[in-house]
């Protein structure tokens, strides 16, 4: 059963996700990277969209995001916006587009808004790319921050494993997230962290925080489209829960398809002209 959003026709914007966090109703947020898939989404009632350059991963069949280029991430921002009529929609820069260039961020930014038509970026990163997020707000653009996990980079990393366990870590954390809030960011999503330093996070920061992986703490949830929907059976982490499982759908459908054409059976009588 569904669960009634007051004024839910009501375009979202940045300023609605901090209204919500105010009145404690949990964002919806789910990945997105054709017209079809984001007319769904956005139809069945979605809060947010998040162009994610995870399609490196599940559209391109990229090990990790850092292959995805600039182009390619305006191509899927471009095809979902044209299919949203109420989800706010944010696009992630990708990597090499921002990090140690505020020049080169402020331009990645632009493109990105003139070219979709998206509703705002979202990057990684948190004192580290201070001079780009401020050059970028500059020139109007809202941001959404990314901390914790952050898979571009995921070779400093080397490995995708729970982030900010340690005391060290955790607090810069925080104070990032902090900083991040200060400058100018609408929310944070905050990525495989332990749930109570998510907790901490979210009841010090004025604004939203989305979590993958971060416990239920956080003002909002986020998942991979094709993970939540079964698409993609490869990869299964605790924080993963499956809604369907489209690939066993699929492949049925396919497969009978394939016994239709070859036995005769499609296209019948009905079916022809």
């Amino acid at each position: 059963m569904s669960v009634a959003i007051s004024d839910n026709s009501r375009k979202v914007t940045t300023h609605r996700l901090i209204e919500m966090k105010q009145r404690g109703e949990k964002i919806s947020m789910l990945t997105a990277y054709d017209y079809s898939m984001a007319q769904i989404i956005d139809q069945a009632g979605m809060d947010v969209i998040l162009v994610g350059d995870s399609a490196s991963n599940v559209m391109a069949g990229n090990v990790t995001t850092l292959p995805i280029t600039l182009d390619q991430m305006i191509y899927h921002g471009k095809s979902v916006v044209k299919a949203v009529k109420r989800a706010l929609v944010v696009v992630d820069l990708p990597f090499g587009t921002y990090q140690g260039n505020s020049k080169e961020a402020l331009a990645s930014a632009v493109r990105v808004m003139k070219e979709t038509h998206a509703d705002c970026i979202k990057m990684e990163g948190g004192a580290e790319i201070r001079e780009s997020v401020e050059r970028i707000f500059c020139a109007g653009i809202p941001i959404m921050g990314h901390l914790g996990l952050t898979p571009q980079s995921i070779n400093k990393f080397g490995t995708y494993a729970v982030r900010a366990r340690e005391e060290v870590e955790a607090q810069k954390l925080i104070e990032d997230a902090h900083l991040l809030e200060e400058l100018g960011c609408f929310g944070i999503v905050l990525e495989k962290i332990p749930a109570l330093l998510t907790k901490q996070v979210s009841e010090e920061l004025s604004i939203p925080t989305i979590s993958i992986g971060a416990g239920r703490y956080a003002d909002g949830q986020v998942l991979v489209m094709h993970d939540m929907l079964g698409i993609n059976q490869e990869f299964s982490p605790r924080f993963l829960r499956r809604y369907a499982n489209l690939y066993e759908i699929i492949t049925r459908a396919v497969q009978a398809y394939i016994d239709d054409v070859k036995t005769n059976d499609f296209p019948n009588e009905k079916e022809q002209y």
